[in-house]
């Protein structure tokens, strides 16, 4: 990623800026006593893989040592969706910020410090009686989405030349066919780790879900950049209503293929992007452009640059607990596939 695009546009983009630390509440799947009873006496468990989307990043309050401490950059919130389900006795949260298919497959990577996500989800198998496994992944793949909120970022900035659109509309299904291959190979891992923790196919719900829209074009027309969200109103249109559900649309095809359960994020978030609400942003449920200079604190120099930025456009708490209520909903529902859409009552409900 281009991290001097990001650096430049903060103070013109009116990005929010963080003032106090994030709060360091003890994460929910902390380590247990291992089970001494047979094993359906052992606690039920929820475990999440992925990047930074069901990591938690942008909602605040990370687990210490994943805030930059020694080079882990995980950001994984202790209001991520996974610790908002009502699933399982206990909830474990193994995503990483910036994690592609490859670290959460069973492949010797690593990622901000930590190995493979789907050996450590073998060991926390064996300890607990796991229901559900969620796995959010494919966006730091070739379709490369961070890499082109700066792209679009930098087209805002200089209005002279060619929009992100345009680059978009040429590459995207080629980014998308070359990813799908990388999901399915982490999915068929995952499904591989839980086999060699001894369960059977039946024995748990394994999830894909895709991603929710972190922009929209309905913004105030002039001041939206300033407000922080400097992109072109037909950026954001194409990101979207093309560019979102396209992803989607690739990997509800990866969990077919693979033989998991699929659900929808693409509209998770409509009308409470970033920026949606003008000048009060407490209604929405993305973040927007945001600079966290306690990034220097927990990661001193190593926040120069992208970390300083890294919670933006990302779902905030707000919308993790309405991901996690979703989340649930498909689970006890037992659908195979399923979206994520508001209600009348203005929760997230999980619609086949």
């Amino acid at each position: 990623m281009r991290v001097g695009a990001v650096v430049g546009v903060l103070l013109l983009a009116g990005a929010t800026v963080l003032a106090t630390p994030t709060a360091g509440a003890t994460p929910t799947g902390g380590a247990a006593p291992a089970a001494t009873g047979a094993a359906d006496e052992r606690q039920t468990a929820v475990v999440s893989l992925g990047d930074s989307a069901m990591s938690g990043e942008g909602a605040g309050s990370y687990e210490p040592g994943t805030e930059g401490e020694n080079g882990n950059w995980c950001h994984r919130s202790t209001q991520a969706m996974v610790h908002r389900t009502r699933l399982a006795d206990r909830t474990f949260n193994l995503a990483c910020s910036g994690a592609d298919s490859a670290n959460v497959s069973l492949a010797d990577t690593t990622h901000y410090t930590e190995g493979s996500q789907a050996r450590r989800l073998i060991d926390i198998a064996r300890q607990y009686r796991v229901t559900a496994v969620l796995v959010q992944v494919g966006a730091n793949d070739d379709v490369r989405f961070a890499d082109t909120m700066v792209d679009c970022v930098a087209a805002w900035v200089n209005p002279f030349g060619p929009s992100c659109r345009s680059a978009l509309e040429r590459e995207w299904p080629a980014r998308l066919a070359g990813m799908a291959p990388k999901a399915e190979t982490a999915l068929r891992d995952v499904r591989s780790a839980m086999t060699q923790a001894g369960y059977a196919p039946s024995a748990y719900d394994l999830v894909l879900t895709s991603y929710a829209s972190p922009v929209t074009e309905k913004m105030d027309r002039l001041l939206h950049g300033p407000q922080g969200c400097p992109l072109r109103l037909a950026d954001a249109a194409y990101g979207r209503t093309v560019a979102v559900p396209q992803l989607s649309e690739a990997l509800r095809g990866v969990a077919t293929r693979a033989g998991v359960k699929f659900l929808d994020f693409s509209r998770a978030t409509e009308n409470r992007e970033a920026c949606s609400k003008g000048d009060n942003p407490a209604g929405e449920w993305q973040r927007r452009l945001t600079v966290d200079p306690y990034a220097l604190v927990t990661g001193g120099l190593d926040a120069i640059g992208l970390h300083l930025a890294q919670q933006s456009f990302h779902p905030n708490a707000a919308a993790h607990a309405q991901l996690g209520r979703c989340v649930t909903e498909f689970v006890t529902g037992g659908a195979g596939a399923a979206r994520c859409l508001a209600g009348a009552d203005g929760n997230l409900h999980a619609v086949p």
